[in-house]
């Protein structure tokens, strides 16, 4: 009887163990959009895989996503993956924070629009969990 009960609790603790570890695991593939800039939101992050997003698109360059402008000139070879979105895109004048929600939108969704390809609608990106 208790050699029962040892085998058991053995296979309970070994699914448990084994289900932690795919969970853990793939949390660590999600990359949610972040910025230290938001601060409450009406919907959830925006969820994605970016290794899996950027081969499914064919993105092999950072600077595709993440673009460096000096006034309203591209630059082409410089890449801003290292830098918040909000570190750049502060009003010149003023040196208030420009529409993050409106940027990600325009960046991301514009994209998705354009290829005809990728989620459009809120809940797509904004999944609650």
């Amino acid at each position: 009887m208790m050699k029962r009960f040892l085998w058991i609790q053995l296979t309970v603790m070994t699914v448990v163990v084994l289900f932690s570890g795919v969970c853990a695991f793939s949390q660590d593939d999600v990359t949610a959009v972040e910025d230290s800039a938001f601060g409450e939101r009406m919907r959830p992050k925006a969820v994605f895989f970016h290794d899996d997003h950027n081969e499914k698109a064919e993105i092999g360059e950072c600077n595709v996503c993440h673009h460096v402008y000096d006034g309203t000139e591209l630059l082409e070879d410089e890449s801003s993956e290292d830098r918040e979105c909000s570190a750049c895109h502060i009003n010149e004048t003023s040196g208030e924070l420009l529409n993050l929600a409106n940027i990600y939108h325009r960046q991301c969704k514009g994209c998705h629009v354009e290829k005809k390809k990728g989620p459009v609608m809120c809940s797509e990106c904004h999944v609650k969990k």
